[in-house]
């Protein structure tokens, strides 16, 4: 096959849409930006779950008939790993066992290499990307805040001896950050002992050694994190790769665009907002493996019902054998709930014409983006962060895995943007109703006030930083550059 003259960057992703989509976005700005030709080589790993694999080819289904140069390189399969102990541990690890395909697939370039982008779970083939000498990015597709938190890792790994639970003064302290306290640090760091953590302190030193990384976020969301790493205030004595921050990077679709006739009729959620007054709806929904057991469910309908607000919930059955319960990669899908079995008896009656429960997948820009929604109460993944700033909607935000309680804590108490919520990380995550209803009343209500202040600047932030000349525009051009100086075409083998 000739070789073609135009520089590919080649992708690692995860499998997860959240880690996918959101690389590929980013990837695919670069494709357009500055005039700078590029193309795109998506490395395609076979998922460890049927789920998470239909999921995937639907992905790479209406990305090659996007009209952008993307192409797309299967690898062989790995048979998975069959005694991780942790999710992290599994992701990292299975991952991992693709270095060698992933070495012979650039390898085997018929262009020039701008760089591998490697997924921050793929972090140690950085390993790769230097023996074959190609320039290496990391992707994190979180916040600049867990990018200081991992840079930071080995030295607090060095200095804390104990668990973070037993840090004197109960903070945990992370250049860049508001002191942490213990019950917000991301679950797979929380256990020293475990292999997630393990596997993070790898993940840390591997970051190190990239030659730079790519963060979907904005200098002016997370100043202090991003600045801290900037400084080299994350790993002191050591200098740290420069990082891009290119977002906020979002599939906002029809959200910021004027219908016309040729459009669908709008789902069934957006035809009941569009019934209801401006700003006096909330909006609950939690994630793409958010779901939660019958006695939780009673707490928030509970809730609801006290608060007196309309609002409008996701609620998802739990996960079946087929769609991925005891997945090794910890993607349990929730199934379609069956609101009969799950809710109260007269749950719906009551609220008639107030609220709305949806048992099923919903278009949650769309929501987020209608003037009828007030506010957010989230599992805080970042992705559904990103998407409730671009609107300027606060949150109240209820973290249930990975990042999430990070990411709960730097919404509140750094970012301002939300309203506290008390989540008892002890039993499983459980908030009681007295508690949700204290936070959605102050989150649609005067006491959320400031909330809902600085989220609307946010917007202003979120849209000014990916504008022409914006500051995640100028880090797109910055990173545009690197990459076209950097590329190489590695040897065959």
């Amino acid at each position: 096959m000739a070789a073609s003259r135009t520089p590919t960057l080649v992708l690692v992703p995860e499998w997860g849409t959240g880690h996918l989509m959101s690389m590929l976005e980013s990837c695919k700005r670069i494709l357009l930006c500055g005039g700078r030709a590029f193309s795109i080589t998506l490395l395609v790993m076979r998922p460890p779950t049927a789920q998470a694999t239909s999921e995937v080819e639907a992905h790479v289904r209406r990305e090659a008939a996007s009209g952008l140069d993307i192409r797309f390189h299967r690898l062989p399969a790995v048979q998975p790993p069959a005694d991780a102990a942790g999710v992290e541990e599994f992701i990292a690890r299975y991952i991992q066992l693709h270095a060698p395909h992933v070495r012979d697939a650039v390898a085997g370039m018929p262009c020039p290499v701008a760089a591998l982008v490697l997924d921050l779970f793929a972090a140690p083939m950085v390993d790769v990307a230097r023996d074959l000498g190609v320039p290496s990015y990391v992707f994190m597709s979180s916040t600049g805040a867990m990018l200081a938190l991992m840079l930071h890792l080995p030295v607090l790994h060095q200095v804390v001896t104990v668990e973070f639970s037993q840090v004197d003064g109960e903070v945990v302290h992370v250049p860049g950050l508001p002191p942490i306290p213990p019950e917000s640090m991301p679950c797979p760091v929380v256990d020293k002992k475990s292999p997630n953590y393990t596997w993070f302190l790898r993940l840390g030193h591997s970051f190190m050694d990239a030659t730079g990384i790519i963060a979907n976020t904005a200098d002016e969301l997370e100043p202090g994190a991003l600045a801290a790493v900037a400084d080299g205030r994350a790993v002191p004595g050591r200098p740290e790769p420069p990082v891009y921050p290119v977002g906020p990077v979002l599939l906002l679709r029809s959200s910021d665009r004027r219908k016309d006739d040729s459009d669908p009729p709008p789902h069934q959620c957006i035809a009941w907002l569009d019934a209801q007054p401006p700003a006096s709806v909330v909006f609950l929904c939690f994630g793409s493996m958010g779901w939660f057991e019958a006695a939780q469910v009673v707490e928030i309908t509970a809730a609801l019902e006290r608060c007196g607000h309309r609002f409008l919930w996701v609620l998802r059955g739990p996960p079946s054998s087929e769609s991925g319960a005891g997945a090794p990669d910890g993607s349990e899908h929730p199934t379609d709930a069956k609101l009969e079995e799950l809710l109260p008896e007269g749950f719906l009656q009551r609220t008639e014409g107030k609220g709305l429960v949806w048992p099923t997948w919903v278009p949650q820009k769309d929501i987020l983006a209608h003037p009828a929604v007030g506010g957010f109460v989230t599992h805080a993944g970042w992705n559904s962060v990103l998407e409730s700033l671009w609107h300027g909607l606060p949150m109240a935000p209820w973290p249930l895995y990975a990042e999430q309680h990070l990411n709960a804590f730097e919404l509140v108490a750094d970012m301002g943007v939300a309203v506290p919520l008390k989540v008892d990380r002890k039993r499983d995550n459980l908030v009681e109703a007295a508690d949700l209803e204290r936070a959605v009343k102050c989150l649609m209500g005067e006491e959320g006030r400031k909330a809902r202040e600085r989220a609307a600047e946010m917007r202003d932030v979120c849209r000014n930083a990916v504008s022409k000349g914006g500051s995640s525009d100028a880090a797109l051009q910055r990173l545009s550059e690197a990459l076209h100086h950097g590329a190489v075409l590695p040897p065959t083998m």
